[in-house]
């Protein structure tokens, strides 16, 4: 009986521990994917509002929001690109290393970019333009750098593996239209001339070359080699209702089909 409460409480612990797992698991899920759909609802708002400060406010104003966007926008195109590739391609961990890095540079830029939005003095602004442009020029370069080399990278890889599969499926079409050949009759050959030459001699070796026409070897019973796209003609090639004779009555065979012999009468 106390067995039973033990092994009882024991299960109620484990359903209660998967469950209380379970639910913690579920939380975070809904949280990362809760922060997931925050953060790219605020990066949509952003890249709207720095498009339309782009054409509203030309001038310095104007020109740094076209510099955040494009450092935005290719950063971002760049690491979708690389975090994408990565799973199949594991050379592209070390340029995720490098992405890192110069995420930090372009986000650094960024908030320098977002402060100077509220700088007052103009002259100031249009100073300190030059040295930011070339910054962020080339960070995005960067960027587009890494972005269309895995690009490069996925095509080349995608390309080689149809050739393969190209060479692949031709040999397996030549392996399917392709039967071996069969063997030379050489030896059946040779056995036909020798039972011409002893069917010469005598009475005897008629009987025997016709006992041997009679029944052909393997090679001849065989026949010609087979086409995979049907069988191969039977016509006096495939003596089928011969197989089961035996040596034995092949020989009485052609004994009683030989001249002068006496036939009996089994009726």
């Amino acid at each position: 009986m106390e067995a039973l409460v033990w092994t009882l409480l024991l299960l109620f612990l484990v359903l209660v521990s998967a469950g209380v797992y379970v639910s913690v698991r579920a939380v975070k899920a809904a949280k990362r994917g809760l922060d997931r759909t925050v953060g790219q609802a605020r990066r949509t708002v952003e890249d709207t509002r720095l498009r339309a400060m782009r054409l509203a406010r030309p001038g310095p104003a104007g020109e740094l929001a076209e510099l955040r966007l494009s450092l935005r926008t290719s950063l971002r195109a760049t690491e979708e690109a690389l975090r994408a590739g990565a799973p199949q391609d594991a050379s592209l961990s070390e340029a995720l290393v490098l992405f890192d890095r110069l995420s930090a540079h372009g986000r650094e830029l960024d908030e320098e970019l977002k402060r100077l939005e509220q700088e007052p003095t103009k002259p100031r602004l249009e100073s300190r333009l030059p040295e930011l442009r070339e910054r962020a020029e080339r960070i995005t370069r960067s960027a587009d750098s890494l972005r269309w080399a895995a690009q490069d990278r996925a095509q080349r890889f995608a390309r080689d593996d149809l050739d393969e599969l190209d060479r692949e499926i031709a040999f397996e079409a030549s392996a399917l239209r392709h039967w071996a050949p069969g063997p030379e009759p050489a030896a059946a050959s040779g056995a036909s001339g020798v039972s011409g030459a002893s069917g010469a001699s005598g009475p005897s070796g008629g009987a025997a070359a016709s006992g041997g026409a009679a029944h052909p070897g393997p090679e001849a019973a065989d026949g010609p080699p087979r086409s995979i796209t049907g069988p191969a003609p039977t016509v006096g090639t495939d003596r089928w209702w011969q197989k089961g004779t035996s040596a034995a009555d092949a020989s009485e065979t052609a004994a009683a089909d030989a001249p002068g012999a006496r036939r009996e009468n089994t009726t």
